[in-house]
């Protein structure tokens, strides 16, 4: 996998730059911490939705009410289904690179978006680390509001951003160290 990842991210990278290291988040069906709130919420709406669009087409209501509810049951079907399936690609299509230099985000569903923060001038960095070693590493001052961006069901204001991180990231501490053995090195050599 590590060829695999190396092999596309090498196009993004400046000739004399060398990659230290490069992943992927975690894989496949993943329930976060934000799920918490998110599943009960998207339960209920999607249940009401479902609810009272069956209520309308069995008591005979006008067309208009049956056209009514239908973006509301696609809203609660995205609540409770969408979001994890979208999650998954979104994940699959998302690359992390460490080079001597910088912090690389490849990411994007539809659209491939490439993100780079400058070692030398990165302030903030932070290792959130789990009992299985896995992890998310966080570049920049966090957010209060992040929680509900990551839930899927948050939409980020217009130009609000969501904090670049590592998420979901296999052996953590080891992607921090070298991300900070890097950015002590790029220091030195400014």
């Amino acid at each position: 996998m590590w060829n695999d990842q190396q092999r596309e991210l090498r196009p993004l990278l400046d000739p004399d730059e060398r990659l230290l290291w490069a992943g992927q988040p975690r894989q496949g069906f993943v329930i976060k911490a934000s799920d918490a709130y998110t599943i009960p919420f998207s339960l209920l709406w999607g249940g009401f939705a479902i609810f009272w669009e069956t209520s309308v087409i069995k008591s005979g209501a006008p067309f208009f009410f049956m056209l009514w509810g239908i973006p509301f049951v696609l809203a609660g079907l995205y609540f409770i289904f969408g979001r994890f399936v979208v999650d998954m690609k979104q994940r699959r299509r998302t690359l992390y690179g460490v080079t001597d230099r910088r912090v690389v985000i490849v990411s994007g569903l539809f659209n491939q978006s490439v993100k780079s923060l400058n070692l030398r001038t990165l302030a903030d960095v932070s290792l959130d680390l789990r009992g299985d070693g896995s992890g998310t590493i966080t570049f920049g001052p966090s957010d209060p509001r992040q929680w509900w961006m990551k839930t899927g069901v948050g939409i980020p204001a217009r130009g609000q951003q969501a904090v670049p991180e590592f998420e979901m990231i296999q052996e953590a501490r080891k992607v921090y160290d070298i991300i900070r053995t890097a950015q002590q090195q790029a220091l030195l050599k400014a």
